[in-house]
């Protein structure tokens, strides 16, 4: 498993990088009414300080993901009882969305992000205690700092970006394409440092939520020496949640793309806490596996990156071959006999994700209008939070990979058959057709 995983690694990091030397060949973007944003020193010192807070953030979370499921089971605790720890800091993740914005516009953004920063933290170092209500406690208040602590940043660089310093509306695109772009690449290393932590260090697999404590800490304290506060508009609770369901419920297009989301993504959540249990047994290196993870979802990006850079496929077309994608790889487990069998089944799902999140992204802009599209991605968080809940505690992973393959398949099955209904319907649509100049900021 080292050497699958490693040169898996290896060969998909190389095959990403092939692919956006070619799609970058491709793109002709038309010159913006101001000057090009790397030669505007102003925006480039803003950008920078976004990035000194994003980005150490993002390092800390990623750390985290490889020893989740592993740490637990260091503590001795059964199945039942992580699968109760990882709900728990689902649930709170799911119960951020509806607090995270009204909480950061009333507090302050750069507020937000000191706090949750270090709220972030605290949750990290609680993992050193063995007492499963602590460590629920701090899974619990680690979702809710992480949903806080991203949406809190966010809101705060679009605030700065059209408000404070009046930089073209179309360059926010720039910013977050490329934090995209590195999000995958911060992962992989992520990943690589977390395995030579748990493995290098007497502490074992806590060494890596350890070590995301400086990187939180950077964060925050940056955030808090160099940032300007801002706030947002204020909303009342029943406009903010009656809105979106009216927009949901009146427009099948938004229906459908919402469904669709939800039944994919309760098959991501699901995976994430159960890759371990499958892998681990065998002498998987969970640090080297989880950057393999990386790695295919960064070429599924980069594939989707030049598929539209060339014309050659819609995003409503990467949708629906991002769902027939994880529909294969579920039902491939099913038949996986040895662990490496597994790990590329595995491959392949988080493959379908990086087609999945830049199409997806595109059409909730253009299908969801602006002002419910927080709120339209709460309503369908209820009933994802509700699948992953029932898959997690109804098919534990005592008999093999049939059990998880069986459930994931299902939900992916359902989430194909939505899919085709919601491709149906919008194929024909050109206000859904991305520009080929467009390709790179849809991530």
């Amino acid at each position: 498993m080292l050497l699958a995983s490693s040169l898996a690694c290896a060969l998909l990091l190389a095959s990403c990088l092939a692919l956006e030397l070619a799609s970058r060949r491709l793109r002709h973007p038309p010159l913006p009414p101001a000057p090009l944003p790397p030669s505007n020193p102003a925006f480039r010192r803003f950008r920078r300080s976004y990035y000194c807070v994003y980005f150490p953030a993002l390092a800390a979370d990623w750390l985290q993901g490889p020893f989740l499921y592993q740490l637990y089971r260091h503590y001795r605790f059964a199945h039942a009882q992580i699968a109760g720890l990882y709900l728990g800091g689902v649930t709170a993740a799911v119960a951020a969305g509806w607090v995270a914005a009204p909480l950061t516009d009333t507090v302050g953004r750069k507020k937000s992000c000191v706090v949750f920063s270090f709220l972030y933290s605290f949750s990290c170092l609680v993992k050193l205690s063995r007492q499963y209500f602590a460590l629920l406690g701090a899974r619990v208040l680690g979702g809710l700092a992480a949903a806080v602590l991203f949406a809190a940043l966010e809101a705060w660089y679009v605030e700065e970006h059209v408000g404070r310093h009046d930089f073209p509306a179309d360059w926010l695109a720039l910013t977050f394409s490329q934090a995209a772009f590195w999000n995958h690449f911060v992962a992989v290393a992520a990943g690589a440092a977390a395995e030579v932590g748990a493995q290098g260090l007497a502490l074992g697999p806590v060494a890596p939520f350890l070590a995301a404590i400086p990187f939180l800490v950077a964060s925050g304290c940056y955030a808090w020496k160099n940032w300007e506060e801002n706030y947002g508009p204020k909303a009342t609770w029943g406009k903010s949640c009656g809105d979106p369901l009216r927009c949901l419920l009146s427009d099948r297009r938004v229906f459908l793309l919402g469904a669709v989301q939800m039944l994919f993504e309760s098959v991501v959540f699901v995976f994430i806490f159960l890759w371990t249990p499958l892998l681990q047994p065998h002498g998987a290196p969970l640090g080297i596996v989880f950057a393999a993870f990386m790695a295919a979802s960064a070429l599924g990006s980069s594939l989707y990156r030049l598929l539209v850079s060339a014309s050659l496929l819609q995003p409503s077309h990467l949708l629906l071959l991002a769902v027939l994608l994880l529909f294969l790889a579920f039902l491939a487990l099913l038949f996986a006999t040895q662990p490496v069998q597994a790990f590329g089944a595995f491959l392949f799902v988080e493959f379908s994700c990086g087609l999945y999140f830049p199409a997806m992204g595109f059409l909730r802009r253009k299908i969801v209008p602006q002002k419910d599209r927080a709120g339209v991605t709460n309503w369908f968080h209820l009933p994802l939070n509700l699948l992953v809940w029932l898959v997690l505690l109804g098919w534990p992973p005592t008999h093999g990979a049939s059990d998880m393959g069986s459930a994931c398949a299902l939900l992916a099955l359902l989430a194909l058959l939505v899919a085709t209904g919601l491709f149906a319907l919008i194929r024909r649509d050109a206000e859904l057709r991305c520009p080929t100049d467009a390709a790179v900021s849809d991530l």
